[in-house]
């Protein structure tokens, strides 16, 4: 515990109005997680303010509130600090006041456009197999050990993330990896964290909505390696680059740690060679200075590929036995979400993947490409609120790239569905020529659409959510999830197919 006076000492022209010497507990900015002796901390966010919340915060224990604003009135014996900038302010008390506790652990960031995810369980697998109890921070979940505990933002901000480290560390977690958003890093929500190992994925085209230019995205990014090379309170940092990407050089330029670069095209430290994706997986070569790793894989794609040479220089930059991360690397499956391919009696292959930006789009169905001889069908929509140049570009991709297109809704959230769709339909109409293109905006519509008109051999590609089992209207978040979806519109279909008498489904 520490009295709200030594966190008042941290920050420069911060005030107290009550008892500076009232020891805190925890730190919070949900008022249902108060506890006695909690510092509650006054968010302003765009739909809610937590002053609102002052009362439910004391009721549940709360002694002090954290806040900008002079001007807020709290019940008798309640504390208040106030900060000149809120968001600068917890970026160093709350690291402060949990003990830094990502310096008693090795910790992995992840960063770029895409990758992120898979890279990730890939390490946390080597990582589990060489003997290391791991804790996970990614877009999907958190985990400490088998256990998984929900998770809202791909990095959750300054509060949140300590917790999470506290947990972790008290569970006597070795190592977490985790994934590093752009936006976590331009807000400075990993704060106080002490990174080891940076894995920078790629950079393409997204959140323009909120960086404003790829200049503002790419030095986002960048943060992470300046984090790693500082100077810390454990040895042996390193930064792990995909050399192959333009964005290589300014990402080396800010990692003056050690640097382990991988790439196919270029001549890197890692370099595979050899490549084979096919429907199955894939096989190809690592050389390195350890000498050669052959590899033959569950995953497959060429996206999975730098995944892979990822997730191998972030291990050995832990010192992990190369023997020992080819074994795992050979028995990893798939990530929920990422080219997830839903196993069902048809002739046909249904393929779900959270592909949403057009790097992503252009990856995934090319290898659907790859590994199919037939028909490539796609459905797949754009986030509402959320960066609209990109809109166009992921139609003509599709159509470029797919036999039929149907674009859908996706999580429209504050704006109308058909709008969306019209701004995709200008980019499709660009490539589409006399192939056959939908604009249904129903999901779930579009996606019993495309089974239905699915022949023998056909890949359906189910793009844009992934893992998520929801979706973001207007006025209300419903369950959906495009896996069970799809399944449900396979058994209709097989239903509908036997009392046809239909037996080669597809064929007619």
């Amino acid at each position: 515990m520490k009295t709200l006076e030594e966190l008042a000492l941290l920050i420069p022209d911060s005030k107290i109005v009550g008892n500076p010497g009232v020891k805190i507990s925890t730190i919070e900015h949900d008022s249902r997680k108060c506890i006695t002796g909690s510092l509650f901390v006054c968010f302003e966010g765009a739909h809610v303010d937590g002053h609102n919340f002052i009362e439910q915060a004391v009721n549940r224990g709360a002694v002090a509130i954290m806040t900008t604003r002079s001007d807020v009135a709290v019940p008798d014996g309640v504390s208040i600090l106030i900060v000149p900038q809120l968001l600068s302010a917890l970026a160093v008390i709350v690291p402060y006041f949990y003990d830094y506790p990502s310096k008693k652990m090795r910790v992995i960031g992840i960063t770029g456009t895409n990758g992120k995810t898979t890279t990730t369980y890939m390490i946390r697998s080597v990582l589990i197999n060489a003997g290391f109890h791991v804790g996970l921070i990614g877009t999907i979940q958190c985990m400490i050990g088998e256990e998984i505990y929900p998770i809202h933002n791909t990095t959750p901000n300054v509060i949140d993330l300590q917790h999470i480290f506290v947990a972790m560390l008290n569970r006597h977690v070795d190592v977490v990896v985790m994934e590093v958003s752009s936006h976590a890093l331009a807000e400075n929500r990993i704060a106080g964290v002490e990174f080891d190992v940076a894995v920078f994925t790629n950079l393409t085209q997204d959140h323009l909505d909120y960086h404003g230019s790829m200049e503002n995205y790419r030095a986002a990014k960048a943060k992470l390696f300046d984090a790693v090379s500082r100077a810390g309170e454990k040895g042996d940092k390193t930064a792990v680059i995909n050399l192959d990407d333009p964005a290589a050089d300014f990402m080396l330029e800010h990692a003056t740690c050690t640097r382990i670069t991988y790439g196919v095209e270029r001549n890197a430290d890692l370099h595979a060679a050899d490549v084979d994706v096919h429907s199955g997986g894939m096989k190809f070569k690592i050389r390195g200075d350890f000498g050669v790793m052959n590899l033959t894989l569950h995953v497959t794609g060429l996206f999975n590929v730098y995944n892979v040479l990822a997730a191998v220089g972030a291990c050995l930059a832990e010192k992990i036995n190369p023997e020992m991360i080819r074994r795992t690397l050979e028995h990893f499956k798939s990530v929920p979400g990422r080219f997830e391919r839903i196993y069902a009696d048809v002739p046909f292959t249904v393929i779900v993947d959270y592909a949403h930006t057009p790097d992503g789009v252009e990856n995934v169905l090319r290898t659907a490409r790859q590994i199919t001889k037939k028909r490539v069908i796609t459905v797949f929509g754009c986030g509402g609120d959320r960066d609209r140049k990109k809109r166009p570009i992921m139609g003509k991709l599709a159509a470029q790239l797919s036999d039929v297109v149907i674009a859908t809704s996706d999580n429209p959230r504050t704006e109308e569905p058909s709008a969306i769709l019209d701004e995709i339909e200008v980019g499709i109409k660009e490539a589409i020529g006399d192939k056959d293109y939908e604009k249904i905006v129903d999901r779930r519509t579009a996606i019993n659409r495309a089974v239905d008109i699915a022949r023998a051999g056909d890949v359906i590609m189910i793009l844009g959510k992934g893992h998520e089992d929801y979706q973001i209207l207007k006025d209300k978040t419903i369950h959906f999830d495009d896996r069970e979806v799809a399944r449900e519109a396979i058994m209709q279909l097989g239903i509908r197919n036997e009392e046809c008498g239909i037996r080669n489904w597809g064929d007619e």
